[in-house]
């Protein structure tokens, strides 16, 4: 039998480490549960928000501007009233630097730390925090690409479940806009190239049911890229791939990477006289045609989008645009990262509209489990429905003389069932 001594100092020692796991659950911080005043991050005036996102990462390739879209969305709601009578007050973002380990201690230190109601944006490929936003009862919004945005009750994607798991059901945008680029998918083949991640194998296992039950014939589907570095030599990866139809080269050329990768791979491709399509889900970022020999290596490639084009005249990308020049102070060139965290704090904003004055963690999520809107730069939104599927619309854009062009328009399509 334990002195009592010990016993005390073993109650103490718990009593720390159930704090410090659960801090989001004491009535000092509030779980979001109970009542205004108790509720984590909210006040009678206000609602705390941070996000987390890949500001730097070892290859290059970063993701900052995804914290200026969410600002400049915060701020046209702050200068409209605030939602429920409070105002925004949006931290900005913590880098991750694409580290599983920094962003799991951005989402402690967010939580624990700056007691936010919510995290917004969460744009990275490693998403390591989400278990504890999950169980801490955090809504959470960005990009669902990650299986993590795909299920669980409290994380969103903000165009819905990109990576779905089964049961779910998988956007068609890619392999049905492409039909326009190549007229049709009859007799077509596909070679798919991702990192190798659980971010890329998910990629490659989506994709390939995808253009599969489009009616393509997928040649190379493969996770194979190390995602710690970009390659110095392609060769090995584009003569697979070129000789995988039968020997022969497919009709597309599917990329699932970053865009320091697509850089390398494409130009590698293009130099033995490829003549087929080349795609990916990444290079749409004017910023990359100040540089020309980027502009090179992406030229005459079709990036996916799922959201409007910025090319697009619509009531909701001339916002978009307006709300962006105001956050920044002046015209600045447009990018994917931009409207990830421009529509992370759309939808946020929409729920918590809807849950009203009374604003809890209870409420926000009744709230979120009746919502649907129109309209927006991403087309239908319904939740809960966003948890297991995507809101099924897109677009494709070329790369073509030095600026884009929408080559298959906004559209919006019927998903399939993921297996």
């Amino acid at each position: 039998m334990l002195r009592p001594t010990r016993t005390l100092a073993a109650a103490a020692a718990a009593l720390l480490l159930a704090t410090a796991c659960n801090s989001a659950a004491t009535s000092g911080s509030g779980s979001g549960d109970g009542k205004a005043g108790s509720v984590r991050g909210v006040t009678d005036d206000s609602i705390k928000v941070g996000g987390i996102v890949s500001m730097t990462t070892a290859s290059g390739y970063s993701k900052k501007d995804t914290d200026l879209g969410a600002k400049a969305r915060f701020d046209r709601a702050n200068a409209e009233g605030g939602v429920g009578g409070r105002k925004i007050e949006y931290l900005g973002a913590e880098d991750d630097g694409q580290d599983p380990a920094k962003n799991l201690a951005a989402a402690r230190k967010l939580v624990q730390q700056d007691k936010v109601f919510a995290v917004v944006p969460m744009s990275s490929i490693t998403f390591s925090g989400a278990d504890f936003l999950q169980k801490q009862k955090v809504p959470t919004f960005g990009w669902g690409t990650l299986p993590s945005f795909c299920g669980p009750t409290y994380i969103y994607g903000f165009g819905g479940c990109m990576v779905p798991s089964p049961g779910g059901t998988i956007s068609q945008t890619w392999p049905e806009g492409l039909k326009d680029v190549i007229g049709g998918s009859e007799g077509k083949t596909v070679a798919i190239l991702a990192t190798d991640n659980d971010a890329g194998t998910f990629a490659i296992r989506t994709y390939k049911q995808s253009f599969t039950s489009a009616g393509y014939k997928v040649t190379y589907a493969k996770p194979v890229v190390p995602a710690t570095s970009v390659p110095s030599d392609w060769s090995a990866y584009t003569k697979e791939i070129l000789h995988s139809d039968g020997g022969k080269a497919p009709d597309v050329v599917v990329s699932v990477m970053q865009t320091p990768y697509n850089i390398g791979l494409f130009t590698a491709i293009k130099r033995t006289g490829y003549k087929g399509v080349l795609t990916d889900p990444t290079d749409y970022d004017p910023g990359l045609l100040a540089k020309n020999a980027t502009r090179k290596a992406l030229d005459g490639v079709h990036v996916l989008l799922s959201f409007q084009p910025f090319e697009q005249d619509t009531a909701e990308m001339r916002q978009f645009k307006e709300d962006i020049r105001k956050a920044a102070g002046k015209d600045v060139p447009l990018n994917m990262h931009m409207v990830t965290g421009y529509m992370s704090a759309d939808l946020f904003l929409a729920i918590a509209e809807k849950a009203g004055k009374d604003l809890t963690v209870a409420s926000f999520q009744e709230a979120a489990n009746g919502f649907s809107d129109t309209g927006t730069l991403v087309g239908d939104r319904a939740e809960p429905r966003g948890r297991t599927e995507s809101f099924g619309c897109g677009a494709l854009v070329q790369l073509k003389d030095g600026r884009y062009v929408v080559s298959s328009p906004f559209e919006c399509y019927e998903p399939i069932p993921f297996k």
